[in-house]
């Protein structure tokens, strides 16, 4: 009788450990507008894709969130979120520090750094492999992480 109270209050207490750590994090969008960030939130958490028009109109803006949309997970995969700014009379924080005129891509680290910038539109392909020779995600790469700081 004895091991069995045992092993019934042993299955007790550790049912609140494992819902614990099942808890799901706070999920962030991929995708996000410009107006609703402040890059310094994703300091070395994230990486962070700025694409920047002066209208959502802008055949290469939609050019590029249609490689974006279509390859979404290949970002996630690699903690990037995808930043928006299609409206250059917002002022948001993003494009006073990036200072971007039309359209522009912009690759920042998590470490803060601008990594790459580009004036035209990217493949997805083409940011993952910039991506990839990132040292941070080298470094996640040889400790077996996928995308995780």
């Amino acid at each position: 009788m004895k091991p069995l109270l045992a092993l019934t209050l042993l299955a007790f207490a550790a049912v609140p450990a494992t819902a614990q750590d099942s808890a799901p994090d706070e999920e962030v969008p991929s995708i996000m507008n410009a107006e609703e960030v402040d890059s310094t939130d994703f300091l070395w958490i994230k990486r962070l894709l700025v694409v920047f028009s002066d209208t959502p109109a802008d055949p290469q803006y939609i050019e590029q969130m249609g490689y974006i949309t279509d390859r979404l997970d290949a970002l996630t995969y690699r903690d990037v979120v995808v930043i928006t700014d299609a409206d250059p009379s917002a002022r948001s924080e993003v494009r006073q520090r990036l200072r971007p005129r039309g359209f522009n891509l912009v690759l920042i680290g998590k470490d803060g750094e601008i990594y790459l910038r580009k004036p035209a539109p990217w493949h997805v392909r083409e940011i993952v492999r910039s991506i990839d020779k990132l040292p941070a995600r080298q470094r996640e790469m040889r400790e077996g992480k996928a995308g995780e700081s």
